[in-house]
């Protein structure tokens, strides 16, 4: 009776949590629609009165050709390849800039605005990102145990001061919670917003949505054509990455270990057949008693 009652309140937590999730995506929908559609129409519109204005100022041109060479335009954007410019233009393939590549590969960033075009490379992608992506979650757990291990130093250095561990804990946490954030979160935007000559806002939605590993592909670093230095850039911008992933990934193991230590989450694992048996210790102890209380 006691695991039918167990089953029917894991069967419902289940359906409560499948309502609340098809709940939030409505939710989603609904703003993202509110607040987007009007502004694609307005962009539609706009778009379409300049390929109007283009086509009666250059009167050699007619709609079709004016198509087809849109469509130009958009094939190479896809491809990689940024219409502006020239063929000056630096290479999306350079030793930096497929550094980067790889790096939003084995985090499944995957921004979208660059990907293999040549069937090889396709192919080496596939093969790349499947050994990639699982060494990349392993260096990532590793590095944010090594992590956990110095700042586990750091709480019981800590604790010798202030003797309430639930306190350091806490304040462990919220330490790492604003250093982190300044380092990888408050502090990249000003970089981004000085070299890409976006503002402070763009800058801290592409580094939240970046590390979040969603990846629009909307603001990526080094796309213009105009930028110095970019190999390096993206391949420091890569290293940013991968380092805040890594803080991530402790912050997240850090929050769940407290959530389990103040909801009695944390139970001492029960091996297959000893339930319902007292423990070897009780067992001993029963024991001795009796042997005791025979010798006298």
């Amino acid at each position: 009776m006691a695991q039918l009652q167990v089953t029917g309140g894991r069967f419902s937590l289940t359906m409560l949590l499948a309502l609340s999730q098809f709940t939030y995506l409505l939710l989603g929908a609904t703003v993202f629609q509110l607040l987007e559609k009007e502004a694609e129409s307005n962009n539609r519109n706009y778009f379409q009165m300049e390929k109007l204005s283009f086509l009666a100022n250059y009167s050699c041109l007619d709609g079709p050709a004016l198509e087809k060479f849109v469509k130009v335009i958009l094939d190479a954007w896809e491809s990689g390849v940024n219409p502006s410019g020239n063929s000056t233009n630096p290479s999306n393939w350079d030793f930096g800039s497929s550094f980067f590549f790889a790096g939003t590969v084995v985090t499944t960033i995957g921004y979208g605005n660059l990907s293999p075009t040549t069937f090889s490379g396709q192919v080496f992608c596939v093969f790349y990102a499947l050994c990639g992506i699982p060494l990349n979650l392993a260096f990532l757990n590793q590095l944010s145990k090594c992590l956990t291990l110095h700042l586990g130093r750091l709480e019981h250095s800590m604790v010798s001061v202030v003797p309430y561990k639930q306190c350091v804990e806490v304040l462990a946490v919220v330490l790492l919670l604003l250093m982190g954030s300044v380092l990888f979160l408050v502090f990249p935007p000003v970089v981004f917003s000085h070299v890409e000559g976006w503002s402070y806002g763009e800058g801290f939605y592409y580094a939240f949505i970046t590390l979040s590993t969603i990846g629009f592909g909307d603001y990526v670093v080094g796309n213009s054509q105009d930028k110095h230095h970019v190999s390096i850039y993206r391949s420091l911008a890569a290293v940013w990455i991968i380092l805040a992933l890594a803080w991530l990934a402790l912050l997240l193991n850090m929050g769940a270990r407290m959530m389990e230590h103040f909801l009695g989450l944390q139970q001492a694992p029960v091996r297959a057949g000893e339930e319902g048996k007292p423990s070897a210790r009780k067992q001993e102890e029963g024991l001795s008693r009796r042997v005791s209380d025979q010798r006298t």
